[in-house]
């Protein structure tokens, strides 16, 4: 699937296993991962990017910033499109007390993964629901934790060369090339990709957005 300026169409072939949508639903998100999770549902959806600042404020949890900038991402997005419901999202890693973002270069990938080599660390992901005119906002936080194993120099050299650490809170992809470092998930794996389907899922239901539609008879 391609994605052009942050803006476009993602939907799931038609089949007999059906989720009714009850408005339009944008993701605001450029993410492909968080993409490919919710079309996977067979979701009819737009992207648009919200361009918020996602700098951390002082003394703030991660939880707490998860799901500050999730919210400031949907609302964002929501003012422009007041007629459609928004969902944001926001992921970052911890690994002790501090917080790993992207990596902006190999030497930063390296370091990343050197601290999180043979660690236990913790994945948050922040979501929000918004429809701007309805006033409705819905927002959570999911967390999970993630042991990787000791990673050798040699798989971690060829691992940043692979290019695939760049765009990833915390230098690695669970869904990608980084799961052979992983020994254990506890808790949502989805939330580790991105978007922690059980929690949305929910979220969707309890504001009406989406139905799970009854089989057709003939």
């Amino acid at each position: 699937m391609h994605l052009q300026d942050g803006n476009s169409r993602a939907g799931a072939e038609p089949s007999a296993a059906r989720i009714a949508m009850t408005g339009p639903l944008i993701l605001a998100s450029a993410s492909p991962r968080r993409v490919e999770l919710l079309r996977r549902l067979g979701l009819d959806f737009e992207t648009r990017t919200s361009g918020v600042d996602e700098t951390f404020l002082p003394g703030e949890a991660p939880a707490d910033h998860c799901r500050r900038l999730a919210r400031t991402k949907a609302e964002t997005v929501a003012r422009r499109h007041p007629h459609a419901w928004v969902m944001g999202a926001d992921t970052i890693v911890v690994i002790g007390d501090e917080i790993l973002g992207k990596p902006g270069s190999p030497p930063e990938a390296m370091d990343m993964l050197g601290k999180l080599s043979g660690r236990e660390h913790r994945v948050f992901t922040g979501f929000s629901l918004c429809r701007h005119d309805r006033g409705l906002s819905l927002t959570g936080a999911v967390e999970s934790s993630v042991c990787f194993k000791e990673i050798p120099a040699d798989e971690m050299a060829w691992y940043v060369r692979s290019g695939e650490p760049f765009d990833k809170a915390g230098a690695y992809a669970v869904q990608g090339r980084g799961a052979f470092f992983i020994r254990e998930i506890r808790g949502s794996y989805t939330n580790v990709v991105g978007l922690p389907l059980a929690e949305v899922v929910d979220t969707l239901k309890q504001a009406g957005v989406i139905v799970f539609a009854p089989e057709e008879t003939p």
